[in-house]
């Protein structure tokens, strides 16, 4: 007997998965964020490291970023 989650169920693989991640207690979140291919968008990062720079929060928000990502040994 097929399982119910088999591929005549008629769902497309993304409905299954979001069925599955659904009953693990997950939830699908959307956001919209700022565009990095637009050219404000550097003009506004270059404002904002220049407002941190020296600052406490610049050394807490490289902390959080080093211990968030998986840097390459070279």
């Amino acid at each position: 007997m097929p399982r119910p989650n088999s591929a005549d169920d008629g769902l497309t693989k993304f409905q299954r998965y979001r069925q599955q991640q659904q009953r693990r207690g997950m939830k699908q979140l959307r956001i919209w964020v700022p565009d990095p291919r637009r050219p404000e968008f550097a003009a506004e990062a270059r404002r904002q490291g220049l407002h941190l720079r020296g600052r406490p929060e610049e050394a807490e928000a490289l902390n959080s970023i080093a211990a968030a990502t998986e840097w390459p040994d070279s």
